[in-house]
């Protein structure tokens, strides 16, 4: 598809990316694959731990080269206030939402 001139089949899609390691970002990247605007959100400081995960190349994860591409990124940190803010209207503006995390205090749904 890419290269053809024909518009990819999930063009115009918003998504928002809050996942972790391998899964939310391998589902991200398979639909940014397809022409979805994936907006990855990261913790502030490492960014998404696979960025530093097993093999590196110049300092970054091999993973992460792969599984970041036809991403943004933004940093927002989900444990204030602020950030949550930003996250949710990122979140309501959004087709898809992606999270792995484990359970903890902070919910989409609030």
């Amino acid at each position: 598809m890419p290269g053809s001139g024909a518009a990819l089949p999930l063009a115009g899609v918003k998504v928002v990316e809050l996942g972790q390691l391998i899964a939310g970002p391998f589902a991200g990247k398979t639909l940014a694959d397809f022409g979805a605007e994936v907006i990855k959100i990261e913790p502030p400081g490492e960014g998404d731990p696979l960025r530093k995960w097993r093999l590196l190349h110049q300092g970054t994860s091999v993973w992460w080269q792969v599984q970041s591409r036809n991403k943004r990124s933004v940093v927002l940190d989900l444990r204030k206030a602020k950030g949550q803010e930003i996250a949710r209207r990122l979140i309501r503006e959004a087709d898809v939402v992606i999270e792995n995390f484990r359970r903890g205090p902070w919910r989409i749904g609030d």
